[in-house]
């Protein structure tokens, strides 16, 4: 059983936050909404926030898998050709940095108002963080190790396989950490600039903020909040289990 000492400060916080959210709601209730009206839109029609989260959730992780798998792969080629590497990473860092979800408008346009521009959207805004962690993963092999590889005359497909991947592992998962709730935001993103697009919770809270029914809008990011700490949390647990043996 966990201690009061790891758990209580995070209640005391918790509820310093409600208290300091119900003063906002009270005072500036243009902007915030009692959480009893927010719990209440929850409970009164848990079924519609349910199914428009599985949309924005099959979203993200479509996209994060495609980003990922394209990731990796070029990552391979980077850290195995140097002229490819030269070429590619100094575009791949400032891509990396380029609000590409400005874009997210161009895709709607290009590929309508289905599921594949918010696809699209999610897999570029995972692509590049991935690609950089896991192309320095790959290169990060102590010199001693890899000399030794060389010197059994190992090839370039055993030395990947049983060097470089397992060393780029702690890269991988920290590249997981922080696209995996990315993967949320570009899906949400997308499903704003799609006005047509009537399933997601990026769809709900268009709808509830036209409406002005801030408590629904106030639910919808609460809901998604919930689920990015969640993959966060997953992803965290799978990192502890597969990298047992690594000193992180």
């Amino acid at each position: 059983m966990l201690r009061p000492a790891y758990w209580l400060p995070f209640v005391l916080l918790l509820v310093v936050l409600g208290l300091g959210w119900e003063l906002g709601a009270r005072h500036v209730p243009y902007l915030f909404a009692p959480l009893g009206d927010i719990a209440g839109v929850l409970t009164g029609d848990p079924g519609y926030f349910v199914s428009n989260t599985l949309v924005t959730l099959s979203e993200a992780l479509v996209g994060l898998g495609i980003g990922f798998v394209a990731a990796f792969a070029l990552a391979v080629v980077v850290s195995e050709v140097g002229v490819v590497r030269r070429a590619v990473m100094p575009v791949a860092v400032v891509l990396s940095v380029t609000p590409l979800v400005a874009i997210a408008p161009l895709l709607v346009v290009a590929l309508g108002f289905g599921m594949a521009p918010k696809v699209v959207l999610t897999a570029l805004v995972c692509f590049f963080p991935i690609l950089i962690n896991v192309a320095a993963g790959l290169r990060a092999v102590p010199g001693p190790v890899l000399q030794v590889y060389r010197t059994v005359a190992a090839s370039r497909l055993e030395v990947l396989r049983h060097l470089r991947v397992p060393a780029s592992l702690p890269y991988v998962f920290a590249s997981l950490r922080i696209v995996f709730p990315l993967s949320l935001i570009g899906a949400v993103v997308a499903e704003l600039s799609a006005a047509g697009s009537a399933d997601g919770l990026g769809s709900v809270i268009q709808v509830a903020s036209s409406q002005n029914r801030l408590a629904t809008v106030w639910a919808a990011i609460f809901v998604l909040a919930a689920l990015g700490s969640l993959l966060f949390w997953l992803v965290t647990l799978a990192e502890r289990r597969v990298l047992h043996w690594h000193e992180s």
